[in-house]
């Protein structure tokens, strides 16, 4: 599923309808992650763990750290060493 990006939000859609989204606000050089959402339709299939590592790619790619206020998002971050570099200490 492809993950689109804009307006501080990635987000994932089907047929123009939004189904899966996760929104930070950019301070500086930190994004906090506020909000991961997915629909009852795709749970289980693993795209909040996908809009995670956009977010995290892309603050690699800024140059910028995640300060993740969403829980969902701090336990992927926390739990995927790989992600541990952009993690907001």
């Amino acid at each position: 599923m492809d993950v689109k990006h804009d307006n501080n939000k990635f987000y994932v859609e089907r047929d123009s309808e939004e189904l899966g989204s996760l929104a930070y606000t950019p301070s500086g050089d930190v994004l906090t992650v506020t909000h991961t959402e997915v629909s009852p339709e795709l749970s289980g299939q693993g795209v909040g763990k996908q809009l995670v590592s956009e977010v995290v790619q892309y603050a690699r790619d800024e140059g910028k750290s995640i300060d993740a206020q969403c829980p969902f998002a701090r336990g992927v971050i926390e739990k995927t060493p790989e992600y541990q570099d952009v993690l907001k200490n």
